[in-house]
């Protein structure tokens, strides 16, 4: 039970596109047991989500790896059990067209270019994500939309009741943890596989080096199936490399998206961001080699007739993106990704970096929209952060990229929209107290006053905190807020200007804190608050949850 959910998700995005209908009968002929799914009368999606919530929570698993340090290999058997128990066998999986990606950074922006861009040739689109934002549907897409939570619940009780109409053309999966022992990587016959940008993530599971984790993204490549990246540092290159040719897996190096531009008008991405830009020339890529293999026609002519090498490797082809591929590139949306709401006053600032090499790039996607903006005629403008980090992630290194930013204020939270959520299964985790959690943000908040310390000197008084004693000593010049839950933090950033987020008046109290006080007081006065959330994905789809009420309908 305890590696259930993780297994459970794939499987039900599989039993959701998968074309052949499967009875009860199958799986009793195959010797396994149905899955136990009694659906009681009344049940809803809230109740399935509740119930798939008490099986294990992402950050339960990667602590049990570490505890067990158990066979990976154990992990991939477990997830076809649970394939088997839902009416499919692995070999059904080849009928799904799966275009298979993996990467540290932009594997999820990746699949969005890429299954934007063929859901603009008229294919009928299945795509499978992790983590969700705001709702867990949001992790199975059908042509670009969640799931209904009808749909959601009806697949989740009987999980072997499986839907005909739900097929796809093709099916974009994006890798969980890694590759080699993810439990998407039961998929024997991907299409095409693509690996993003490499860098330090999960190292309790993957590995302490970029080449110890390039070995284990690596490990989606298949034998005879063509498979693409970007440029990487020359390590884990080489591992890929040498990986893709023990099993005679064609590996191509992307060409830079300027290669793709020259003799044409120049793309526009969705996304924002020049990091975008290695992700979108990968999507292109993935999306060119499936068309190309079911013998589409207006694939992008081709500029170079020659095939080239760069380090050792092939470079993949060099064309003119068709009119298809532009608008797909064009239209992509990927929420929590380089997004930005403007409301009133307000602009909020919404990345889920929360790697060195991501949290890199969100600072300067951040500072060069920040320099491009409208500066207001009169009245002063105040920077905000919003932080938080989990996992076995090193928050100070995070806090330390984001320093030249020069925020007027940095506020802490863990990723609870509401103190308590118990009409929220979406946002529940039952494998952490709110003590625990609290406990994290008062570092993240020790972390910065430290480096605020080392910037600017030393400086009399330590943090504040509105979580800390009634008589704090006199705040800094930079300042320093933690809240109990988003809805706290937002409540404090906004100051009922957001004209969309207005939630009843504040609990009594929240703002007694002095900083609190007296930053609600510059909040309210200044001509534009500029936002920026970071640090995790579940903060981001917190705070979206909140500001965007309609992604909950």
């Amino acid at each position: 039970m305890s590696q259930a959910r993780r297994h459970l998700r794939p499987a039900l995005f599989l039993a959701a596109v998968s074309a052949r209908v499967a009875t009860t009968g199958v799986a009793a002929r195959r010797g396994l047991s149905a899955w136990p799914a009694p659906q009681e009368p009344g049940m809803e999606y809230q109740d399935a989500v509740r119930a798939l919530n008490t099986l294990q929570t992402n950050a339960g698993y990667l602590e049990q790896v570490k505890r067990q340090r158990g066979d990976p290999q154990a992990q991939l058997e477990a997830m076809k059990l649970y394939l088997a128990r839902s009416g499919l066998q692995v070999e059904d999986l080849d009928q799904l067209n799966i275009i298979h990606v993996t990467g540290t950074k932009g594997k999820g922006s990746t699949c969005a270019f890429t299954e934007r861009i063929l859901r603009s040739y008229g294919l009928k689109t299945g795509f499978f994500s992790s983590p969700h934002l705001v709702q867990v549907r949001e992790r199975i897409r059908i042509n670009g939309q969640p799931i209904s939570p009808e749909l959601f619940t009806k697949h989740f009780w009987p999980l072997y009741h499986r839907l005909e109409e739900t097929k796809v053309d093709l099916a974009v999966v994006e890798v969980g943890i890694g590759g080699a022992y993810d439990c998407t990587n039961i998929i024997r016959k991907p299409a095409v596989c693509g690996i993003s940008s490499l860098g330090i993530d999960h190292t309790s599971i993957l590995g302490d080096t970029v080449e110890e984790i390039a070995w284990q993204k690596g490990g989606i490549f298949k034998r005879g199936v063509p498979a693409f990246t970007v440029l990487q540092p020359d390590g884990p290159l080489a591992v890929l490399r040498d990986r893709a040719q023990q099993i005679s897996c064609p590996l191509y190096l992307c060409p830079p998206l300027e290669a793709l531009e020259e003799g044409g008008p120049p793309l526009t991405l969705g996304l924002e961001g020049e990091h975008q830009r290695s992700n979108a020339a990968l999507a292109l890529q993935l999306a060119r080699c499936w068309l190309q293999q079911k013998d589409y026609r207006g694939i992008g002519e081709l500029k170079v007739s020659r095939p080239s090498l760069l380090r050792q490797m092939p470079l993949a082809p060099v064309f003119l993106p068709t009119t298809h591929m532009r608008h797909g590139l064009r239209d992509t949306e990927w929420l929590g990704r380089t997004q930005v709401l403007r409301r009133g006053p307000l602009t909020w600032y919404l990345d889920g970096a929360h790697t060195a090499s991501s949290m890199q790039a969100c600072v300067r996607w951040f500072r060069q929209a920040l320099h491009r903006r409208p500066r207001p005629s009169r009245g002063s403008e105040v920077l905000v952060l919003l932080f938080n980090s989990t996992g076995d992630r090193d928050p100070a290194a995070l806090l330390k990229l984001l320093q030249p930013c020069q925020f007027d204020y940095a506020v802490f939270c863990p990723n609870l929209t509401e103190v308590s959520t118990v009409g929220n299964a979406d946002q529940q985790n039952f494998m952490v107290t709110l003590d625990q959690v609290l406990l994290r943000c008062l570092a993240h908040q020790q972390h910065w006053s430290r480096l605020d310390e080392e910037q600017a000197g030393p400086e009399p008084g330590e943090p504040t905190s509105s979580l800390l004693a009634p008589h704090p000593p006199e705040p800094r010049s930079t300042s320093s807020l933690v809240f109990s839950c988003i809805s706290h933090a937002l409540l404090w950033i906004s100051q009922g200007r957001d004209p969309v987020f207005q939630p009843p008046s504040p609990p009594q109290g929240l703002f007694a804190h002095p900083v609190a006080g007296s930053g609600a007081g510059v909040l309210r006065e200044a001509a534009a608050i500029h936002v920026l959330v970071t640090g995790s994905l579940h903060l981001v789809g917190g705070v979206l949850k909140l500001l965007e009420p309609a992604l909950s309908q």
